[in-house]
């Protein structure tokens, strides 16, 4: 299997840990790809013609994007306990928790990419927008910590929350979110001791 793969992307990261927590991370060779809404990628829009990664070619030929749809085919290939839950409230849960991760990253990403525009045109208050959506997730995640709902076995919910907190430290260390909610602050802090998420930690190119 070929994966479009770049360090800092946080649902390339999710790949990876499925990957890694599911034991297929050998059988997946990362193909470094750089993509950025401006600036065109002809070859991974061979792959997905949204010119996002991650996308994964599978060992016969099926192209899949996004993260999602990745990880529930990665969870499909091992006998072990799976990330996807059976159909039943637990599945609808992990479902729910990767939405509210996956659109954290999402906000997160939004807000990076407006903030590294020349300052003459960056809209700070689209920022200050997409980082509110990310404040609401945080609240609601604290919760989801205090009552409990984030301890048990792993699931997707949990691998895609812990990747959408660590790229608010790689990216968002400024909104200090482990000081607002700090049930959510313990629950990651022994999430990301993880090896999955240690061996996968985001870092710029040299």
């Amino acid at each position: 299997m070929k994966l479009r793969y770049a360090p800092t992307s946080p649902f390339v990261r999710k790949v990876m840990v499925t990957a890694t927590e599911t034991g297929l991370l050998d059988r997946i060779e990362k193909v470094p790809s750089s993509v950025a809404p401006t600036k065109p990628n002809d070859e991974v829009a061979k792959e997905n013609p949204l010119v996002k990664i991650p996308a994964l070619v599978t060992d016969d030929g099926l192209v899949l994007y996004d993260s999602p749809v990745i990880c529930e085919y990665l969870d499909s290939l091992h006998e072990g306990q799976k990330l996807f839950p059976a159909p039943g409230k637990a599945r609808w849960v992990a479902l729910r928790q990767q939405a509210l991760g996956d659109g954290m990253m999402e906000a997160a990403i939004l807000a990076r990419y407006e903030s590294v525009r020349p300052k003459e045109v960056c809209w700070a208050d689209w920022i200050e927008a997409q980082l509110r959506k990310v404040r609401g997730a945080i609240a609601s995640l604290e919760a989801e910590a205090e009552n409990g709902t984030l301890r048990g076995p792993l699931t997707i919910g949990l691998v895609t929350i812990g990747c959408a907190l660590g790229y608010l430290d790689f990216r968002f260390a400024d909104l200090q979110w482990p000081q607002k909610a700090p049930a959510l602050a313990r629950w990651y802090g022994d999430f990301a001791e993880r090896p999955s998420m240690k061996q996968t930690a985001p870092a710029d190119p040299k």
